[in-house]
């Protein structure tokens, strides 16, 4: 998790896929999803990956949405409510190194504007920036999600509200 205070914490339940649609429709909708990082986690098919993808459809990506496993980062430029808008999907899972974060040469990108959605965060180490909000997300017996969401700067609080 992110390396600031907790400023606010609120949990969900996400009962099916159309539950976790509507959450990120919801973000898309939000001018502070722009410029935001986001830390995903949870266990390998707790819906990461599927969260990403409905949130990119919702700020308005086509084609085809690839999990970043083997890349890493997946960049798109999308034409969103909001602008022409760069978002960053990371995907730390295969990191095992706090080193490689530099290696890899991310400093540049986080540093730029656009949106950063960050799987497995926790991998690429101490160095990586702070994020403004974080998720985890459970998968339940009954196979529902719940989402524990801990906002880490006023930006993650907008997004929270």
């Amino acid at each position: 998790m992110s390396h600031l205070p907790i400023l606010e914490t609120r949990t969900l339940r996400w009962p099916d896929e159309t539950a976790c649609a509507e959450f990120a429709a919801n973000w898309a909708a939000r001018p502070a999803i722009a410029n935001a990082c986001i830390e995903l986690d949870g266990p390998l098919g707790a819906g990461k990956t599927t969260l990403v993808r409905h949130l990119l459809r919702a700020l308005g990506a086509t084609g085809r949405i690839k999990s970043p496993t083997y890349a890493v980062v997946e960049p798109y430029l999308l034409a969103s409510p909001f602008g022409a808008l760069a978002v960053s999907h990371f995907d730390f899972y295969r990191f095992s190194d706090p080193r490689e974060w530099e290696d890899a040469g991310f400093r540049e990108v986080f540093a730029a504007p656009g949106l950063k959605l960050c799987e497995w965060a926790g991998n690429a180490g101490p160095y990586r920036p702070a994020a403004d909000l974080a998720l985890q997300i459970a998968p339940q017996e009954d196979e529902s999600r719940l989402v524990q969401l801990q906002a880490f700067t006023a930006r993650g609080q907008e997004l929270l509200a």
